[in-house]
This record gives C-alpha cells, structure tokens and sequence, in this order.
C-alpha cells in the first residue's frame, strides 16, 4: 500500500505566537504544512507530540487508502484506540474509508500533564454552553468533570481571513466563559481550510486534534455533542462511540451532553444572564460573529426559548415569524428531530398560537418529503436486489448447460 508521510516539526513561538505543525506528503498531492497556533502565554501547553497529528490525519489516510508513517513520537494506547475507531468508520462508509496501518519512527506513551483539569470545545452555542454550565455547576453527578478551560478554534466556523469576526465572537466567548470562573484558550488553525475532507464526517477529528494538542496543560478533552442518544443515526461525525476512541493514556477524549436534548440544554441555560445576551448558534449569516435570527438554525434555537417559556433571548435582535417558521427549509434527521420536539413540548403545555400552526405546516412538509425519499431508496434496493438475483440465476442455467 502506498503511503502518506507526517513529519512533525519543532514548536516555533515568534511575534507573541507559538506554533506546532507537521508537513504532510500525500501521494500525487504537493506538500502540506499542518499547523496550530495559540498565544504565546499558552504555548508551553502545547506537545510535541505526533499525536494530535495523527488524529487530524487518520482520516485522510483512510480516504486515500495509504498506511500512515508518522515521523515522530506516538502514544501505543492511542494507536490500539485508533484500530478500533477505523473498523467502525471503515464499515460505516466503506466506499469513502479503508482500513490502514499507522507506522511511527517512535512508539512512546506521554506522561499525563499532572493537572486533573478538562477542556471543552467551546463555540459559544447552545450545545459548548450547556456543557460548561453542567460541569461548573455541579449538574453532572458522577460524570463530573474538572473542567477549567474551554477551546475557541478560529478556522472551523469562522474562516482564517476573518479575524476581526473572530476576534468579536471570541470577545462574547470570553465574557460567558468569565461568567463561570471558566478560561478561553484562543487557537487557530488551517485543518478545515487545507486538508480536504468531508467536515461532517472530520469533525470529532479536527476539534480533538485541537485539544489533545494542549495535553501538556489537560488531562480531559470534551467534546459537546450536537445530538441526543434517542436522535443518533450513525455514521456521524461525532458520536458517543468513536468520539471517545480519539483517546491516549495521557489525554482522555469525552463526548459530553448527549443525554440532553436541544431543548432540554435551552431549559437548562434559561437562567443564564450571560448565555441569553451573547449564544451565538448562527453559522450562515453575513456576519458569523453574531446571530442572523433567519436561519434554520435560529429559528430553532428561538423555537426552543419560546417553548420553554423564556422568551426571545437579547442574544437575537428580531424574532422569527409564522411565515418564517412555516418556510424553514433543509432540515434533516436530528434537525427534524428537534422541532418536533418543541411541537410535542407545545402541546404538552398546551401551547396554542399560529406560530404552533406554522411549526406543524414545516414538520408536515418535511416528514412527507422524508417519506418520498425513504420509499423510493426502498424501491431502488428491491430493483438492485432483483438484477442480482437475475445475474445469479443466469450464471447458474450457463453451469448447468
């Protein structure tokens, strides 16, 4: 099998910037230089470590179809996890990803940071929000997590050449996370921009590489899910059961918040002072460092507060509209999921109104465009299965001939 080839440079700190990067040599491809880059008042956090690389790259490796030869040190534990989370992706899409070997010049566990302290991804929406609020006030039982730090990565949501918008949205970031006693750790980096890959697929990968990149401070990465248990379909980006597999002796990778939820995690920061003025959900708007209150992904978001009995949040300057609710488009699977469960929750509370009305004309269209999609996929397997037979019993009567 051919080869992609990870050389992990040295930590480079300039112009009150530290930066750890990796060159990458994929077949038939020019070079790539991998990089993370923090403050420099964070950079003694970083590893030098071919880890993170390893999880950013596995991957691309698998959609390539190369063994993976890391030039530099990797964690045995994580490898042995790694096995594991390529069968799962590899069966899950077997048409993109193909199982492959990791080969590393050094095989060599890291010593954990001593710190006992988790980090969390932290974007400033309803999923980063609910964690840090779970874990800091005590909300977790025994799934506590001391959790001391949340990740903002410039170059996931927000493009690299946007940094004043990056800049603004970290600013609201900082103000919610100081509102915890809980600290924002700025990072950026050009994974999503410069390796390739499907994000729906890459995400756990490119936001655990961020934070396992810092295990020189963290012990704990957590990872806020998007969706609850009782709304997975898998293969998923991230999920409960590979999310966690992104993990080494030294640096603990955890998907947190699936227990809860979209609606459940609103209710639960409806006391928030801090979340109701700065949540930033919003990822199709002009300007990415604040909501549009247009979007499928407001409207359900402000869905979520209404039902719930909170009002529309300061965090959005208009609300949405009947015409607006009934005329969502695109959503999808758990999308779907969590409108109707807004509508379930209205009715439950015996919530009347035409934006109620609204909400049932969307769900109606949607889950009758979803049954068209479901019954003609049925109808397209039958045919497929019945050539197949067909091709058998002809090769047969040729034997028998």
């Amino acid at each position: 099998m051919s080869q992609t080839h990870l050389w992990v440079e040295q930590i480079v700190d300039a112009n009150g910037i530290t930066t750890a990067s990796a060159t990458i040599e994929i077949p038939n491809q020019p070079k790539t230089n991998l990089w993370y880059r923090v403050p420099s008042q964070y950079g003694s956090l970083l590893t030098q470590s071919g880890d993170p690389f390893v999880v950013a790259m596995m991957l691309m490796a698998m959609y390539q179809r190369t063994d993976l030869v890391v030039h530099g040190e990797v964690s045995p534990s994580l490898l042995q996890n790694l096995t594991e989370f390529q069968l799962a992706w590899s069966r899950w899409r077997p048409e993109k990803y193909k199982q492959i070997e990791i080969i590393a010049d050094v095989e060599r566990e890291q010593p954990k940071a001593g710190t006992g302290k988790a980090i969390s991804t932290f974007s400033g929406g309803v999923d980063s929000c609910f964690t840090v609020l779970q874990h800091r006030k005590a909300k977790c039982g025994k799934l506590q997590r001391n959790l001391q730090a949340g990740m903002m990565v410039h170059g996931f949501d927000i493009p690299l050449a946007q940094k004043d918008i990056f800049d603004s949205a970290a600013a609201k970031s900082r103000k919610l996370l100081d509102s915890l006693g809980v600290e924002l750790v700025p990072m950026a980096t050009n994974f999503k921009e410069d390796i390739k890959l499907n994000w729906q697929d890459s995400v756990a990968i490119a936001m655990g590489s961020c934070m396992m990149m810092l295990q020189n401070g963290y012990e704990q990465g957590l990872i806020a899910s998007t969706f609850p248990y009782q709304a997975l379909v898998l293969p998923l980006g991230s999920n409960p059961l590979t999310d966690r597999l992104l993990s080494s002796n030294a640096f603990q990778m955890v998907h947190d918040g699936a227990s809860h939820s979209r609606v459940e995690k609103i209710r639960e920061l409806g006391d928030w002072k801090e979340a109701l003025q700065d949540l930033r959900v919003c990822g199709q708007g002009q300007l990415l460092d604040r909501n549009c209150g247009r979007c499928e992904k407001c409207i359900r978001t402000i869905l979520g507060f209404r039902v719930m009995g909170i009002g529309l949040p300061e965090c959005f300057e208009r609300d949405a509209t009947d015409e607006q609710i009934a005329g969502i488009k695109g959503l999808k699977g758990a999308q779907l999921a969590d409108l109707d469960e807004v509508l379930k929750a209205a009715k439950a509370k015996n919530i009347t109104g035409s934006w109620v009305t609204a909400l049932e004309r969307c769900l109606r269209r949607h889950h009758y465009r979803a049954a068209v999609k479901n019954t003609l996929r049925r109808v397209k397997l039958v045919r497929q299965l019945k050539q197949m037979i067909d091709a058998s019993n002809s090769d047969v009567k040729v034997v028998a001939k």
